[in-house]
């Protein structure tokens, strides 16, 4: 039988690579580093709102920021090779943040009274528990279990769950962005602007730049914009809090973190287990089985490759909690917002069909 092949474009519109496009290695690189930064967003704010709730330094914040990209890594590369080997990139999951608020809110742990004591109590405490709750999804996964109850899924039944996770953290998310509107809402019509209004503009041989690099061109325009901002002293006599959101200085990050530093199990000491903390995480862990299968099966429509089976769903799962539940509390499931082919592209990774793969 001849080989067959359909053009992108013609099975999703403004669709130019699917899953065995090879694009030039500049423009891979470039939709890499793209990628990167969206990756970086999620891991940033993710740290920011616990870390000092938990009592947490900056110098902490950047500890948990490294070891959340470095688990996000090891965890896309295993998926890629090992689980359903699907162009998608795994990066953590806003789902355990309500678990997460109700385990720092401990009475126990809320009685500790030096900050830092009670940040490394309470990640013993997280990583405890998402010890256990992740035993449970890693049992579903490879006893080939989610895969028989995967076939009840719909996507009534998953797109609100997915939709309610993003959406119940819109009141935590886009409020942030009044913090120093001056940057944030010209950084957001940018983006949108760029994005939607002039994706179809070609400026450099023929490519679609602004649809295609939209969060690069945006992120350098409005940082050198903060920049120039903060060095002019437009936020000398402001508030502390209004200097912490906008200046360019103030985050402490690169400075507190180090040159090197290399995440390894329980680095925050031995875990602490009960079992309050361990059912509350049990149902983030749930809620984000649904959101990985709905990854899973929106990454394969969008890569134009055959629908995961049961058994590839099965093995995603399991695959997903090997590496993150040792060395950070944080987890990294699949999110739908990192069903990109960036990273897949980046490996050059040819994938004809799955029947070819496994």
């Amino acid at each position: 039988m001849a080989d067959i092949s359909f053009p992108p474009m013609e099975q999703l519109q403004d669709l130019e690579y699917c899953i065995d496009s090879n694009p030039p290695w500049a423009e891979t690189m470039l939709l890499a580093f793209q990628n990167y930064l969206l990756m970086l967003g999620t891991s940033v704010m993710i740290p920011t709102i616990l870390v000092p709730a938990m009592g947490g330094s900056d110098g902490d914040k950047a500890r948990v920021i490294q070891t959340l990209l470095f688990v996000a890594g090891i965890n896309t590369l295993l998926q890629a090779l090992f689980g359903t080997r699907l162009p998608a990139v795994v990066g953590g999951s806003f789902a355990y943040l309500i678990p997460i608020g109700y385990i720092i809110n401990d009475s126990s742990l809320q009685r500790i009274p030096e900050p830092h004591e009670r940040f490394i109590q309470t990640m013993r405490a997280i990583q405890g528990a998402l010890i256990v709750a992740s035993s449970v999804q890693i049992i579903l996964g490879y006893s080939q279990l989610w895969g028989l109850f995967s076939r009840f899924f719909s996507p009534l039944g998953m797109a609100p769950v997915v939709g309610l996770v993003g959406l119940g953290l819109f009141q935590r998310g886009f409020p942030a962005l009044g913090n120093c509107v001056e940057i944030g809402l010209p950084m957001l019509l940018l983006v949108i602007g760029l994005s939607q209004y002039l994706k179809h503009i070609r400026l450099v041989r023929d490519v679609p730049i602004f649809e295609r690099f939209p969060l690069i061109i945006c992120a350098t325009v409005v940082w050198i914009y903060a920049v120039i901002l903060t060095a002019a002293g437009a936020y000398r006599n402001k508030p502390s809090h209004t200097q912490a959101s906008c200046r360019t200085d103030r985050a402490n990050l690169i400075s507190t973190a180090p040159w090197f530093k290399f995440p390894y199990p329980l680095q925050w000491g031995p875990p602490t287990f009960a079992a309050g903390h361990a059912f509350a995480m049990m149902s983030a862990v749930l809620v984000s089985m649904v959101e990985s299968t709905a990854a899973y099966k929106a990454a394969s429509r969008l890569a134009i490759a055959t629908p995961p089976p049961a058994y590839v769903l099965s093995r995603g799962i399991g695959w997903q909690e090997n590496s993150g539940q040792f060395l950070l509390p944080f987890h990294s499931p699949y999110s739908l917002q990192y069903i990109v082919f960036f990273l897949a592209l980046w490996l050059q990774l040819g994938y004809h069909s799955y029947s070819s793969l496994t």
